[in-house]
C-alpha cells in the first residue's frame, strides 16, 4: 500500500498523547520528521516514535521528502505555520481551531486554493463509531423531525502558570474555542444542518485567567431546531460526562462518554411509532436499544482519512469550509456574549 510521508510541527500535548500513537497504526502513513519549539521535547518524541529525522525548526521539516505536515502547536502559531507549509508545497492537517480569528482561516483557505493543496482540520471526534452511527440514523429519518439537540464537554483546567490556553492573546479564547468547537462541529455534522443564529454567555466563574472557563451557547439551526452547547474548564474530570443528545418527533438519541479523546461511551436510542395524543404520557410503546460498543482509534482514522484524500486526490473528510463554519459560530458566540445580542450568521 502507498503511504503518505508525514512531518510533524509541534510534538507536545495532543501530538504525543494521541495523534502520533494513532499515526503509528495508520496503514497509509509514515512518520519522517518531527520538530518542536522545545528541542528536547522533539528529541524525546523522535526517539519514542522512531522518526528518522529530528528537526530544529519548521524550515528543516518542510525541506524533508514529505507529502504532508501535521501541525499541533498553540493556536497563535497556526496561521504562519500553515502558510509556510503551503508555500513549501506541503498538504496540511492542522489542529482545531484553524486560527485565532475567522479572518485568519479565510487567509489560509485562499492560500490553499492558490497553491492547489489540501488543508484538513483536526476535528477527530467525527470519526467516533457512535457519532457516525447516530448521523446515519438521523439521515434515515429515524427520529422524525429534529426539534432539539445538545452537546456537553468539560474538564478541570485550573490556573497554570505559562499555560497558553489560559491567555487570550495566545489561544483566542477559553473553554468555548478549545472544547466548544468539537460540540458545535458534531451537532452540525451529525444533524446535517448549520446554525443560522447564535446567542451565548461566556464567563470566567472559577479561575483567574483571562479566558472563559464557562460557556453556554444557544443556536438556531436551519430547520428551526434549538441546539445547545455547554462547555466548562471548571468541572472535575470525574464529573465530565461528555454527552450529546438529539430529540425529534419520533424519539431521541442520547450518547454519554462519546465526546472524548478516547473512543468509548454508550448510546441509547428510543424510537416510537406515530400515535395520537396521550394525556397520561405513557412510555410503554417506546422501544429502547443500545448501539454496540465502539472499537478503534479516532486519531488513526483521522490520519488514514487525510492520507487517503491525498492518495486519491479527494476532499478531506473535514474541509476548511466546514471548520470555518464552526469558527464563525464560535466568533458569533463570543460577540453575542459581549454584546448581549443574538447574532445572525
Amino acid at each position: 500500500m502507498s503511504k503518505i510521508k508525514w512531518g510533524v510541527i509541534g510534538c507536545g500535548g495532543i501530538a504525543d498523547r494521541r495523534t502520533l500513537p494513532g499515526m503509528m497504526d495508520a496503514k497509509n502513513a509514515e512518520l519522517i520528521a518531527v520538530m518542536d519549539a522545545n528541542y528536547e521535547v522533539a528529541k524525546v518524541v523522535a526517539e519514542k516514535y522512531n522518526a528518522p529525522v529530528l528537526c530544529k525548526d519548521e524550515q528543516e521539516v518542510l525541506a524533508q521528502d514529505i507529502d504532508a505536515v501535521y501541525i499541533a502547536t498553540p493556536v497563535f502559531c497556526h496561521k504562519a505555520q500553515v502558510l509556510q507549509a503551503l508555500a513549501a508545497g506541503k498538504h496540511v492537517l492542522v489542529e482545531k481551531p484553524v486560527g485565532m480569528t475567522v479572518a485568519e482561516g479565510e487567509e489560509i483557505k485562499a492560500a490553499a486554493e492558490k497553491a492547489g493543496l489540501k488543508v484538513g482540520v483536526g476535528l477527530m471526534m467525527r470519526f467516533h463509531t457512535h457519532h457516525q452511527a447516530i448521523r446515519q440514523l438521523l439521515a434515515e429519518g429515524k427520529l422524525g423531525n429534529l426539534v432539539s439537540m445538545r452537546a456537553q464537554f468539560s474538564c478541570w483546567y485550573p490556573d497554570i502558570e505559562g499555560a497558553w490556553r489560559q491567555d487570550k492573546a495566545l489561544s483566542g479564547g477559553g473553554a468555548l474555542i478549545d472544547l466548544g468547537v468539537h460540540c458545535i462541529d458534531l451537532l452540525q455534522y451529525i444533524s446535517g444542518m448549520n446554525a443560522v443564529e447564535v446567542s451565548a454567555n461566556c464567563s470566567t466563574q472559577t479561575f483567574k485567567y483571562n479566558v472563559d472557563d464557562s460557556a453556554s451557547v444557544l443556536m438556531k439551526m436551519e430547520n428551526g431546531a434549538n441546539a445547545y452547547v455547554d462547555v466548562n474548564f471548571n468541572i472535575p474530570d470525574e464529573a465530565s460526562l461528555g454527552r450529546i443528545e438529539f430529540y425529534g418527533t419520533r424519539g431521541c438519541i442520547i450518547a454519554e462518554g462519546t465526546i472524548s479523546q478516547i473512543e468509548g461511551g454508550s448510546v441509547k436510542v428510543v424510537l416510537t411509532e406515530e400515535s395520537g395524543y396521550d394525556a397520561m404520557q405513557a412510555h410503554t410503546e417506546a422501544k429502547s436499544y443500545f448501539l454496540p460498543e465502539p472499537s478503534g482509534n479516532m486519531y488513526t482514522k483521522e490520519i488514514e482519512s487525510f492520507s487517503d484524500a491525498l492518495l486519491n486526490d479527494t476532499d478531506p473528510a473535514i474541509t476548511l469550509d466546514q471548520a470555518m463554519s464552526v469558527e464563525k459560530v464560535t466568533a458569533a458566540a463570543y460577540a453575542s456574549s459581549e454584546s448581549g445580542n443574538r447574532i445572525k450568521l
